[in-house]
């Protein structure tokens, strides 16, 4: 049995830049040798460039559980600058694209673009809008974003940044590949063999003969010109030993023999199986092996060599068996290492919150010792008045805030009423002028019918009868144009952030996706409600200066997603049995949708609502 051809589509990989000081800047890529981050993070002076070395270091490995140990010491660390801060969070985004979070990738790559933007912060503008650029667009249907990659094209203009151009020629190029656009993916793939690159860049230049061969082979099925890019790919590799690598050696091989015997030219089709069969890979040497064997088997078939034929295909099927084990066994080792590396992590928290915990209970007492009593009885007097305005403040907050949406619960249900009753006056109005008038006639032509037999009669009677049937079903299909009046929810939902903003207490941000369309009238106002209450606990109990209310249609299903800077919680404790949280869960739970709850103590809440609709 042979094997497919090995489609590699190599996803990119965004340039990263880790600002040293806020002038200065180190550059990074994909591209960057694995040995020469080991060695900056090893020499590194500041703690914080080291973590910073370390995350990046972690990141091109994939490894997503030393990535979050070193996103979480970042976010601790006091000495980050404003443009490490941009990075962290971008940090974030990644993290969560390599665990297939594609929601928080976005959300987390969303908020990467607008605190670049404040910081001006160009390299980690371009590189978010690269990031978002790779989210997956629901409405296409396709694994990058036209609408993010139109908005990087516009920015690598605007800062002229030759890299980004090359970045976004690449993904437009790949985003025409995945939609089987094959003339547009073939342009900008050839536009990118014209760049000047620098050796920085010159990655992009080996993904782009790979794509070529790729999309000749395997779309428009012309293996010469294949196996013309592909012999450019090895050209490349020896020219540039830092972006090769065994495995790389090994697809090229393999894919040029494929081409050879789908051009039906077995000799050199088998040279190139060999070549392949040659190199040892360190990581997937059963699955190559069996991979090759598999095709070396088809391969001395067509040539007639019926006993090579079946040793290769005997071979690939013990290499099945072995690869078999070897997985099951390495599944294991993993979930074992995973556990032993998660168990260090606690206890290496743990020490190290034990240790400042002691530090700060020993300032604490030399403070007490210092000012002694009288000043502990001011600040305790101190902290009492302040205390007490507070708790002031915030009732009256609340009373305001409790105000306001009633309110906009009252407007919303005043508009539903007059709503309701205008349409029952319709309905009562077409039964009554047209409904009526029409059984009138049909009660008239019965009577006739009944006197004297006519076909005719019979017919004309009988129509009138269709007629009547229609209007009853088109009165009961009719619809309302959607709950909370004429509103809808987007604009109900805008006109309460915008009221509870105007207290200038807690400014509420609405962000929406996809939601030209209004829902259905029970949905809207069920979704209102929960926003409605979601936004009181925010005012209550967060103590929040800003909050997000993203509201996301994704076609099928909606994605509600609140997020506030409050004081957070502990979800362990309250889970959802506080603030109102059970109910919200069970309304939830009705209209079939799912709640992810996800807070720390003064780091604020996020709270994720998905819905069918």
């Amino acid at each position: 049995m042979k094997s497919a051809f090995i489609k590699i589509v190599c996803i990119c990989c965004c340039t990263i830049g880790l600002a040293q000081n806020d002038s200065a800047y180190f550059y990074f890529d994909n591209t960057t040798p694995i040995a020469l981050l080991e060695s900056k993070f090893k020499n590194s002076k500041k703690s914080t460039d080291a973590k910073f070395y370390k995350l990046i270091y972690h990141s091109r490995l994939r490894d997503s559980d030393s990535m979050s140990f070193y996103i979480n010491q970042l976010e601790q660390d006091k000495n980050l600058t404003k443009f490490q801060q941009c990075r962290v969070l971008y940090f974030e985004g990644f993290y969560n694209k390599i665990t297939s979070n594609d929601s928080l990738f976005f959300k987390k790559s969303y908020q990467t673009l607008q605190l670049a933007k404040k910081a001006q912060d160009t390299l980690t503008t371009l590189s978010s809008l690269a990031a978002l650029s790779q989210t997956y667009d629901y409405n296409n249907d396709n694994y990058y974003n036209l609408e993010y990659l139109n908005i990087l094209e516009q920015k690598a203009k605007e800062y002229n940044h030759v890299t980004y151009k090359i970045i976004h020629r690449f993904l437009l190029a790949t985003y025409y590949y995945y939609r089987d656009e094959n003339n547009e993916a073939l342009r900008n793939y050839k536009m990118l063999l014209g760049y000047n690159y620098k050796k920085r860049d010159s990655a992009y230049l080996l993904y782009t003969y790979n794509n070529l061969g790729a999309l000749f082979e395997d779309n428009l099925l012309q293996s010469d010109s294949a196996i013309y890019y592909f012999n450019k790919k090895l050209d490349f590799f020896k020219k540039s030993p830092s972006h090769t690598s065994k495995e790389s050696y090994f697809n090229t091989y393999f894919n040029i023999g494929v081409s050879y015997e789908r051009l039906n030219k077995l000799d050199e089709a088998e040279k190139f199986y060999l070549k392949a069969d040659s190199v040892s890979t360190r990581e997937n040497i059963l699955k190559n092996s069996k991979k090759i064997n598999e095709n070396l088997s088809d391969l001395f078939a067509k040539q007639k060599n019926y006993q090579s034929a079946y040793n290769s295909l005997k071979l690939s099927l013990e290499l099945s068996d072995s690869l078999n084990t070897k997985e099951h066994h390495e599944a294991i080792a993993n979930i074992k290492e995973q556990y032993d590396n998660e168990k260090l992590r606690a206890d290496n928290l743990e020490s190290e919150a034990k240790r400042k915990q002691n530090q700060n209970l020993l300032i604490v007492s030399l403070f007490l010792l210092v000012f002694g009593g009288f000043s502990a009885f001011l600040i305790q007097k101190n902290t009492k008045r302040k205390q007490l305005l507070a708790e002031q403040e915030q009732e009256i907050q609340t009373q305001k805030l409790a105000t306001v949406l009633k309110e906009q619960e009252l407007t919303s249900i005043d508009a539903m009423i007059e709503g309701q009753e205008k349409e029952r006056q319709r309905i009562a109005n077409d039964l009554h002028d047209d409904l009526g008038g029409l059984m009138a006639t049909v009660k008239l032509h019965f009577n006739v019918l009944k006197e004297n037999k006519s076909e005719d009669l019979f017919e004309k009677t009988n129509t009138l009868l269709d007629e009547a049937y229609q209007k009853i079903r088109s009165i009961a299909h009719a619809k309302n144009s959607g709950v909370i009046a004429k509103q809808g929810l987007l604009k109900a939902v805008k006109e309460m952030a915008n009221k509870i903003s105007a207290l200038n207490k807690t400014q509420i941000e609405v962000v929406d996706h996809g939601l030209e369309n209004r829902l259905e009238n029970s949905l809207e106002l069920s979704i209102f409600r929960i926003i409605q209450e979601l936004t009181t606990n925010i005012i209550k109990h967060a103590q929040a200066t800003q909050a997000t209310i993203s509201l996301t249609n994704h076609e099928d299903s909606l994605n509600i997603m609140i997020e506030d800077n409050g004081v957070g919680f502990d979800t362990k404790i309250i889970s959802k049995k506080g603030m109102g949280i059970h109910s919200i869960d069970k309304r939830v739970e009705h209209l079939d949708g799912k709640m992810t709850i996800e807070s720390e103590i003064n780091q604020g809440t996020t709270i994720i609502i998905d819905l069918p609709i």
